[in-house]
């Protein structure tokens, strides 16, 4: 008997404890089972992703209803709060479903400190936690209510940001104001509606950081979006009359990733790494101090880890030659009336501001918008809608053009300045003037009348010939006119004066002898995006050619301190600069030819790799060591490198190493240590950590890029993509973990 008892009271305690234990972890919530915090219940979806329940944040003692990561050891990472306005203190609080006012936050006192406002009686409503981290209330099978329509912090796959137009409901992300109170602070995340939409931060009513217009690809002023598409992450983007939102998409389920905004109006995207047990910052805005909106004023473009980083757009000039002060004014006036304006393109930038801007969606070619922009006097400038697929639309300025920023790398977009006459370069476009031409012919409307039916047109050829006469007769002599002023328009140098030449102390090259030795730069000669090679000059020195954007607004001032600084470098394991070319629009470095390309191309090339065995890689380090040893001690300038890679080392007929790629390099004169900066330039996988996260940069800096380089050089592979690994775990990740593991 007594067995028996106890056999009845295991089993009733086994039943019990399992019940409890199920009805804790339920994903639900009905009319008669609220979650209290007294007893410590929480909800947890179906397949154990998310947790819903009361929390307290680090460093308080008040509580709150917050969903976070369930099945990670995270400390508890949250990602949305519904009572963050108003904390409950101790631990009372009661979390209820009811018909009238949906879900209801209420502290000990039974007073409600949240709500989620149902607009109707529901009759069957059940709230349900969801594995995507959506706390949904579902009414007869529809869903009454969403906490993904309310977002506070943190962007989810599947979260929208935008707007329904239908009802005006905004959704955004808003900041914490600290670590330890989740109310909302200034910093909001959102879409702006005016003009063309773009994505915006603003801290109350100031502009904090802006991330330009969709453009059928990406928002136009971030960069690493393609990037993150090779790991299956990216953006949706959606516009119509009922509603105008971006979402974010994760095509890898097993991967754990959220967008927060930090306290300070940063967003940051982050991803679970499991075997570390960490979140890693994978990319960030604001990146750079070019990110600060409007940092070079009016009219003037930001070059991040530029020599000079703020420039004024070709045709406009710093009145008090302080383009970060004022920005920068038309060099000469715009002469619409005579039809004397052209267009200059500014190549891969963040477009500028488009709350004033409009976009005309009936174009479908970049030549209309141009004729478009070029018909209109107020019209400063224009770029295409979307750029996915053969593109189509018109994005037109009317106003100064603010907030440009230059996103080397093909990340940006293209944009088109209008500018006087006189402004533009001496090329005369022709294919313009003959798209205007066509265009504008299309354009006029002929009322045609013919008089019977004979197949010799009668009348009607005659009133024909009276319309197109006199228009053919006007676009004619205005294309006389066009060309004569490009044909006063003189050929300039940018470096027009003797003594300025021979202060560059190095060759300039005219155009005509590059051009040649290139056998003008034909495709058979192309070393990479905007390189050229071998070429041969007339003395039979072998070169290789680095040719800038034809577009770039970089001074002729500043590029010639850049190329002096390059060419009083002098060291076997530094490239050789012989020379420059400055003409026109052109600007050309000339270097020696390195036969056997760059180091990359090597060492990432199963094929070739094999030419690098254990004694020439050991030479390849040793040399890069004594490069990086002049720059930062022995050249008469100490030079900070900031984008020390495979691809910047290029080896010669001996497969000695020479760093190349100086364009990112900053010089200091003195014992300057470290510098702090917001214009965080360089090769992700190669930064260091205080320089990527805090824009503090030394030789130290070039020393953690050295030694990624190192570990590349020994493995064979890259930092980024390590094999056989998750995809977020790099080479340095892998090292680490196994001197961990052998310690």
């Amino acid at each position: 008997m007594k067995t028996r008892i106890a056999l009845f009271f295991s089993f009733l305690f086994f039943f019990v404890t399992t019940f409890c234990y199920r009805s804790s972890a339920r994903d639900t919530l009905t009319l008669s089972t609220p979650l209290l915090d007294a007893g410590g219940a929480i909800l947890i979806s179906d397949g154990g992703r998310f947790a819903l329940g009361f929390f307290s944040p680090v460093g308080s003692s008040n509580r709150y209803i917050g969903i976070w990561h369930h099945n990670i050891n995270d400390n508890q990472t949250v990602v949305w709060v519904a009572n963050r306005k108003h904390a409950i203190t101790g631990r009372s609080g009661r979390l209820s479903l009811t018909a009238d006012r949906g879900l209801t936050v209420t502290d000990g006192n039974s007073t409600a400190v949240w709500s989620s406002h149902s607009a109707t009686v529901l009759k069957n409503p059940v709230a349900q936690l969801l594995d995507s981290g959506n706390f949904v209330i579902s009414n007869d099978s529809s869903v009454a209510w969403q906490s993904f329509e309310f977002p506070t912090d943190t962007l989810l796959p599947g979260m929208k940001i935008g707007w329904d137009l239908t009802t005006g409901s905004n959704y955004n992300l808003t900041a914490w104001t600290s670590e330890s109170d989740p109310a909302p602070n200034g910093y909001t995340m959102s879409i702006d509606q005016s003009g063309d939409p773009q994505l915006v931060v603003t801290d109350g009513p100031r502009l904090h950081w802006r991330g330009g217009p969709w453009n059928g690809n990406r928002f136009s002023g971030i960069s690493g979006v393609q990037r993150y598409r090779t790991i299956g992450f990216g953006f949706n983007y959606v516009a119509n009359p009922h509603q105008l939102f971006f979402s974010m998409y994760l095509n890898d389920t097993s991967i754990i990733d959220r967008l927060v905004m930090n306290t300070s109006g940063a967003v940051q995207h982050y991803i679970w790494i499991e075997d570390r047990q960490i979140w890693s910052l994978e990319g960030f805005v604001p990146q750079d101090e070019c990110d600060s909106v409007a940092r070079c004023g009016p009219n003037g473009v930001c070059y991040p880890g530029g020599s000079t980083m703020c420039t004024c757009l070709q045709g406009f000039t710093s009145p008090n030659n302080s383009v970060e002060l004022d920005g920068c004014v038309r060099l000469t006036a715009l002469d619409c009336v005579n039809g004397a304006d052209g267009f200059v393109a500014q190549i891969s930038v963040k477009l500028p501001d488009t709350s004033t801007a409009t976009v005309d969606w009936s174009m479908v070619s970049l030549d209309e918008c141009r004729v478009r922009c070029f018909r209109n006097c107020s019209c400063t400038g224009y770029a295409q809608a979307n750029v996915s697929g053969s593109g189509n639309g018109c994005v037109l300025w009317w106003t100064n053009l603010l907030d440009i920023k230059s996103n080397d790398g093909g990340t940006g977009q293209d944009l088109f300045v209008r500018v006087a006459a006189a402004d533009l370069p001496s090329e005369f476009d022709a294919d313009f003037f003959f798209n205007y031409i066509l265009f504008e012919f299309s354009s006029i409307d002929l009322v045609i009348f013919w008089s019977g039916t004979s197949a010799k047109p009668g009348h009607g050829s005659r009133v024909v010939a009276v319309i197109v006469a006199p228009a053919l007769a006007v676009f004619l002599l205005a294309f006389i006119v066009y060309w004569t002023c490009w044909r006063k328009k003189k050929h300039g140098n940018y470096f027009d004066d003797e003594t300025q030449e021979e202060d560059l102390d190095l060759p300039i090259y005219d155009l005509d002898t590059i051009a040649e030795a290139t056998n003008n730069f034909s495709e058979s000669n192309k070393l990479g995006q905007g390189g050229y090679g071998p070429g041969k000059l007339k003395d039979g020195q072998e070169i290789a050619v680095k040719r800038l954007s034809m577009t770039s607004t970089q001074g002729a001032h500043e590029f010639k301190n850049e190329v002096t600084v390059i060419a009083k470098l002098q060291h076997r394991n530094l490239v050789r600069l012989l020379g420059c070319c400055i003409e026109a629009r052109e600007r050309m470095l000339i270097y020696e030819f390195m036969p056997n390309g760059s180091l990359d191309a090597l060492l990432f090339d199963k094929a070739k790799s094999g030419l690098l065995d254990w004694k020439t890689r050991y030479n390849i380090i040793v040399g890069i060591a004594r490069g990086m040893l002049y720059l930062h001690y022995d050249s008469r300038l100490r030079i900070i490198h900031r984008d020390m890679k495979a691809s910047n080392v290029l080896l010669d007929k001996d497969m000695d190493p020479k760093i190349s790629d100086f364009g990112l390099a900053r010089a200091f004169r003195g014992d300057d240590a470290e510098v702090n900066t917001m214009r965080v330039v360089g090769t992700y996988g190669y930064m260091s950590p205080e320089y990527a996260m805090n824009g503090t940069f030394s030789m130290k800096s070039d020393v953690f890029s050295f030694g990624i380089l190192i570990l590349e050089i020994i493995n064979g592979r890259r930092n980024r993509g390590v094999h056989n690994s998750p995809f977020h775990m790099t080479l340095l990740d892998h090292v680490s973990m196994e001197l961990v593991e052998r310690w």
